[in-house]
This record gives C-alpha cells, sequence and structure tokens, in this order.
C-alpha cells in the first residue's frame, strides 16, 4: 500500500508530517509513503535512520496551498502545490490514496478535479466519526455540500454505510437522519421526503430520525445531514470538548485539596481525555470520489496526524478486498 501525503499545508508544517509517517512506517513494514512538498525543507526534518528508498520517498513540489487560497484560483494556478502533486499520485496510479491537512475547499475541488465523481454520486461529501458511548459513529456531510437535495442525502447515506463498513466493519449499517425531533412529520420538506426516500430503499438501513442530543448514543452507525448543519456540529462538539477540559482543569486548580484530588483521579482523567480527545477522531474521508483523499485537521499535531494516516490505510483496505472479492466473484 501506498500513500502520498501534502506534507506542506497543514498549520504546523512538514516536521509534524514527518513525525506521523515515521510513526505509522515502523508500525506497518508493509506500507510505503511518499512526501510531497518542498525537498530541501522535508530532507531537513528527516533522521539518519529515515531511509528513503523503499517505505519512504520524496517528490518536490515548488508551490503550496495555503488556507488563504480560493479553491478555484488553487486549482487553475498552483498546478506544482504540494496538494496538487499528492492527488494527482493518486490520480495516475502511483498511490492508493492522498492526505493532506490543507484548505479544505481547495483539497476538494482538486480532487474532484483530478479523480473525478463516482457515476452514482452527484456531490462528493465529508464523512469522520465523531464521538460515541460504544459503537463507531460516523456523520456526514460536514461541510462540503451546505444545501442538499433528497437525492444527495440518499447518496449520502449509501456512501456513509460504506465507510462504516470499510473502517468499523459494519455489515449493515444502522442510518440516521438528524432532525429537530424524533417524531415523524418533523423537520423540513427535505428531510422529511429524504426519510420517505430511506425507507422505500431496501439497502439504506434506515433507523429513523436522531436529534442533536442524541449523536453520541448507540442509536445509529452513520448519521446523515447536509454539510451546514454537520459541519455546525462537529464544531460544536469541538468546542463542548475544549470547554470541559477548561472547567476541570479550573475545577482541580482551585486549591491545594483540589489539586491533590486532581492527582487521586488523574488516571481516570487520562481516560476521559483519551476518549473525547478530537486527536483520536482526525482523519475525514472525501467520499464519492475515484479514489481515496483524507482530510487532516489543520492543525493537527504528530498524534491526530496518525489517526488521518490509519484512516486512509483501512479504507484503502477495505477497497482492495472489494476489488478481490468483486475478481473472486467473476471468476
Amino acid at each position: 500500500m501506498h500513500l502520498s501525503i501534502d506534507a506542506m499545508s497543514g498549520d504546523r508544517g512538514p516536521a509534524v508530517v514527518v513525525d506521523a509517517v515515521r510513526d505509522a512506517l515502523g508500525a506497518d513494514r508493509s506500507l510505503a509513503v511518499t512526501l510531497v512538498g518542498d525537498e530541501p525543507a522535508l530532507r531537513s526534518h528527516l533522521k539518519p535512520t529515515d531511509q528513503l528508498g523503499t517505505q519512504l520517498r520524496i517528490q518536490h513540489a515548488s508551490e503550496v496551498v495555503t488556507m488563504h487560497d480560493a479553491p478555484a484560483e488553487a486549482l487553475r494556478r498552483k498546478k506544482d502545490s504540494s496538494m496538487r502533486v499528492a492527488v494527482n499520485l493518486v490520480g495516475g496510479g502511483d498511490a492508493s490514496a492522498c492526505i493532506s491537512a490543507g484548505n479544505t475547499g481547495a483539497l476538494m475541488a482538486t480532487a474532484k478535479f483530478v479523480l473525478k465523481t463516482r457515476p452514482d454520486i452527484d456531490r462528493p461529501a465529508i464523512v469522520a466519526e465523531i464521538p460515541a458511548r460504544q459503537n463507531r459513529v460516523f456523520m456526514l456531510d460536514l461541510g462540503a455540500n451546505t444545501d442538499c437535495s433528497v437525492d444527495m442525502l440518499h447518496q449520502f447515506a449509501r456512501l456513509g454505510a460504506e465507510v462504516s463498513s470499510a473502517i468499523a466493519g459494519v455489515a449493515r449499517p444502522r442510518i440516521a437522519l438528524l432532525n429537530i425531533g424524533e417524531e415523524q412529520g418533523k423537520g423540513n420538506d427535505v428531510i422529511r421526503d429524504a426519510a420517505a426516500r430511506f425507507e422505500d430503499d431496501s439497502a439504506v438501513n434506515y433507523v429513523g430520525f436522531v436529534e442533536g442530543n442524541r449523536l453520541f448514543d448507540d442509536v445509529a452507525d452513520v448519521i446523515v445531514t447536509d454539510g451546514f448543519s454537520g459541519n455546525v456540529a462537529l464544531k460544536t462538539m469541538e468546542g463542548t470538548a475544549a470547554l470541559v477540559a477548561d472547567f476541570l482543569r479550573d475545577a482541580f486548580n482551585r486549591s491545594t485539596g483540589s489539586r491533590l484530588r486532581g492527582l487521586i483521579a488523574r488516571p481516570v482523567l487520562r481516560r476521559l481525555k483519551a476518549r473525547v480527545d478530537p486527536r483520536h477522531y482526525n482523519g475525514a474521508v472525501f467520499a464519492g470520489l475515484n479514489g481515496v483523499v483524507v482530510k487532516s485537521h489543520g492543525g493537527a499535531d504528530a498524534v491526530a496526524f496518525r489517526h488521518a494516516i490509519d484512516t486512509a490505510v483501512l479504507e484503502c483496505r477495505a477497497g482492495m478486498a472489494a476489488a478481490l472479492s468483486q475478481q473472486t466473484d467473476r471468476e
């Protein structure tokens, strides 16, 4: 398996990417990575033990897409950007997947232009795992499409089911629609019509509406919504996690006694942090493309970026397994 990684576009620069790649390659000897970006800059972050050649390669790119670049301008004017070259490697069959922490709009525009959208999909969607009490839950769209039709939401349901099966191994994922209430007849016309469409499709394991306060409950494996609502929900989750962490830190630092209680509770707090830490959910899949593209958070550290790499690997392995199964069936 070969991944192409845009090493230049994240907020923290290539050092974070190189550290994450080093960790991933050490854990999986079957994995190969091409770091795409300014070659002298990338080489400056390598260690003597990082052997270029079999597992690790560098592809030089002279430009970088910034967070301020408009998607159309990045696509038109920065054809030798680390982002574009990394996606091109997937389009040319030289890489199984691309990972970038860069400008989301530019990455989506570039991926759509180079890889094209699947024939059965009108618009790709951003899907990612969100924290949950028990099973792994995936949500889409998280920002690619702010206005969605019934057809698009129906397609998102199928895409979400594919991602859930690929990454979490769920054979028949339960699909729910995000709504302002669980009762039948709640929501706007698009949501109600989408629910009717889901119910009529036997391929969609539809379980009904879900409200925002039950996103983390074990009511569904995939939650479908438009990109506007999904992005607001995602940012609210991230902000809430940070707020709770600040409240806990403040509570345990108020006095000597509270600090002592904090030391006693440290093992529990560490487990809590591990479960709600946004870094452990980093890596959003651009579903619906003719190729695997994973978007990392722009401010990801090495731990978070490693999770984006793991997501790409799981997606690729699932795709390879599906292709092998289809070939076996034909034979």
